[in-house]
């Protein structure tokens, strides 16, 4: 039964016996063994999928959002806000729904996915959109909670990456140590620096014996980390990680450095050929962002970079569901074969006839 990461895990969380916790009964979300996928992607390799899409809201966004808005009404706030392009938003207008708080978000006017937007209003949120990036967003987020009582929720909010370090946690309980490699979609980059932050506390706590390598991809139209510069105008089919100046960017290639990993790109064409083979070879629905890091065990493997690793374990975070992002599976697969109601034309149809 689940009882929230919270509970599961208070005694590594800034939390009190006081604490008013708000939760949706987030965490405990499965570690798929995806031994098809390690064929097809990177033969030789142990791959374990952490289908975050089983939350509540369908996403990781809910660990950090449990913690964020348990923490705003510990601190007396009657409103949230964020910045969203579509996971964080649905994430904090259900916890402010749950908390009896408001809940503002503001997203960017290109190409946020139905899906996510749909549970944002759902919920209750005021949604604006404005004529801008993420980062847009982003920045008048910050002025506006600077200016009034709103509390900021997103990543930049310190109790956010506190609750997302939780994936590790479960990770290393479920495998009964840290994995060798931890492989994971990187926009605003606060999910790379959470995990990271989770394996080095259980480790220190003697709760797992080794740490993973992190190995973090960026779309290639959206990948300032891996190029060196923000990107003001990125694009890329994967909206989760269409951020161009990522809030946790010290944080992420700390990550990286400390790990001794790696933070890679891949194009959209990569990102949608593992989308597809997560469905069809392991029966996992993700959002398209979650098969940026497919992708780029992917690439990785077929330069050689695993070489010396045969056996390794890996920890693949998907970060949705594949419903996040409706529209996408509708241009991605072939429509229904539409012939009349008879036993001959189905027979045909499904190519079944001697």
């Amino acid at each position: 039964m689940r009882h929230g990461i919270i509970e599961q895990y208070r005694q590594h969380l800034p939390v009190s016996d006081s604490t008013p916790v708000v939760t949706l009964y987030e965490g405990d979300t499965p570690l798929i063994p995806a031994p098809r996928l390690a064929q097809a992607v990177a033969p030789g390799l142990q791959i374990y999928l952490k289908y975050e899409g089983m939350n509540p809201t369908g996403s990781f966004k809910d660990r950090g959002m449990t913690m964020a808005v348990t923490k705003a009404v510990e601190e007396g706030a009657r409103a949230v806000m964020c910045a969203s392009t579509g996971n964080t938003s649905a994430a904090a207008a259900a916890y402010a729904a749950r908390a009896g708080l408001d809940c503002v978000v503001l997203l960017p006017n290109t190409d946020v996915a139905l899906g996510k937007l749909s549970q944002a209003l759902i919920h209750g949120a005021r949604v604006v959109a404005v004529e801008g990036t993420f980062d847009d967003a982003l920045c008048l987020v910050r002025e506006i909670t600077a200016r009034y009582p709103l509390a900021l929720v997103n990543s930049i909010n310190p109790y956010r990456i506190e609750g997302q370090k939780t994936g590790a946690f479960e990770i290393c309980d479920a495998l009964g140590d840290a994995p060798d490699f931890h492989a994971i979609p990187v926009g605003n980059a606060g999910n790379i620096t959470a995990y990271w932050k989770g394996y080095k506390e259980y480790h220190a706590s003697g709760k797992s014996k080794k740490l993973p390598k992190m190995i973090g991809f960026q779309a290639a139209g959206a990948a300032p980390l891996v190029d060196g510069a923000p990107v003001d105008r990125p694009q890329t089919i994967a909206t989760a990680i269409r951020i161009g100046h990522p809030a946790s960017w010290e944080r992420a290639i700390a990550a990286r450095d400390e790990s001794c990993g790696l933070i890679d790109k891949v194009t959209d064409d990569e990102i949608l050929e593992a989308y597809q083979l997560l469905t069809t070879l392991e029966g996992v629905f993700a959002e398209p962002a979650s098969a940026a890091p497919v992708a780029g065990l992917r690439k990785l493997h077929a330069a050689g970079w695993f070489r010396g690793f045969e056996g390794a374990s890996v920890a693949v975070t998907l970060t949705g569901h594949g419903l996040k992002d409706p529209d996408r599976v509708i241009k991605t697969v072939p429509h229904p074969v539409v012939v009349p109601a008879t036993l001959d034309t189905v027979v045909r149809a499904l190519g079944l006839e001697r």
